[in-house]
């Protein structure tokens, strides 16, 4: 499916707060990957935010983006949606043959030179309307409709029915018990994503953005891969099974790199794992590994963790796990080990 940005230009922070925060939840839910908004609105933010956290996906939203900074470093086509435009229908099959595409919505009037930047003026009808739908019937053309059947694997889910309102909150461990995960994984599992989520509410705390939806997933299903085996290859075959379930990529990413404190190339050939850098990259991705460092049937002191890491793997291996834990404990503004 076309990874979609959406661009909204124009935003005013006393007119357009709750249009702009539709824009963003359409967007959303429609399957766009992530929305940039020029003005800073920490407001939209924060509203985004919460969604995510209760209803899941890995859907990004940043203001305060200067727009003629983020196009020009823009790699991929752009579509400007406009009245003045092309019929959707007429360009829709031709914008779908590009991996990467940016919409641009504006608020107010839109400087002229969009027109020209973009590859396509595109039309949702030529009268006046709101962009909100504009960009919802945009959305399911570029994604065949497909986005109607986007699982989000939120904590709370919203079960269709005919008549009333019903809202369950999601039972993930009875996917891990439906992939045939022991009990023993199960129980580490949720002790890892206890500590994950401690790890990250401290992080968040002090002012760091944390996509904590990522974390409170990824944590708890980083080792469902030893439903088929405990050795290494679990972080691939967890990967695969995430993948399969339809899990955000954020999270099946974060489960493919949760060994150690990161197995670089080089090491992977040598323990016979498909050729790839399993090191974790995201703050996400190093909360899920270190948590799981310092889980095991129950916690642990990071040096003992280090001490027999050093001893199996060698000092390469161990400096990492130290950097590891400086570096989330420099964030979380204490020694990590504390929050056990």
């Amino acid at each position: 499916m076309v990874d979609v940005t959406v661009f909204r230009y124009g935003h005013r922070i006393a007119r357009d707060k709750r249009i702009t925060t539709h824009i963003a939840l359409v967007a959303r839910a429609f399957g766009a990957s992530r929305i940039v908004v020029d003005t800073k609105d920490e407001g939209i933010e924060k509203v985004v935010g919460s969604v995510k956290d209760r209803f899941g996906d890995d859907f990004e939203i940043k203001t305060g983006v200067n727009w003629k900074a983020f196009i020009k470093n823009w790699d991929g086509l752009i579509v400007h949606l406009t009245m003045y435009g092309e019929k959707i229908n007429d360009v829709a099959d031709e914008i779908k043959k590009h991996d990467r595409v940016l919409a641009i919505v504006g608020s107010k009037k839109v400087p002229g030179e969009f027109y020209s930047i973009a590859d396509f003026n595109v039309a949702v009808g030529n009268q006046p309307h709101s962009e909100v739908a504009a960009l919802a019937i945009f959305m399911h053309y570029v994604t065949d409709g497909r986005w109607i059947d986007n699982d989000f694997y939120g904590h709370f889910q919203v079960v269709p029915q005919k008549k009333g309102k019903k809202v369950v909150k999601r039972d993930y461990v009875k996917i891990l018990k439906d992939e045939e995960c022991s009990r023993e994984v199960i129980d580490h599992s949720l002790k890892v994503q206890h500590l994950a989520m401690k790890i990250a509410e401290r992080i968040q705390e002090r002012g760091i953005n944390i996509d904590m939806n990522t974390v409170y997933l990824a944590s708890l299903f980083h080792d469902i891969g030893r439903s088929r085996t405990h050795g290494i290859h679990h972080i691939v075959e967890g990967a695969k099974i995430a993948r399969r379930l339809g899990l955000p990529e954020k999270v099946a990413l974060a489960v493919e790199r949760h060994g150690g404190a990161g197995i670089d190339g080089r090491d992977a050939v040598k323990l016979g794992l498909p050729p790839n850098d399993y090191t974790p990259r995201t703050l996400e991705e190093e909360i899920v590994a270190h948590a799981d460092n310092l889980t095991g049937n129950g916690y642990r002191n990071i040096d003992g963790v280090v001490k027999k890491l050093e001893e199996k793997a060698g000092r390469k291996a161990a400096i990492k796990m130290m950097g590891l834990h400086k570096k989330l404990s420099e964030l979380c503004g204490i020694d990590v080990g504390k929050l056990i």
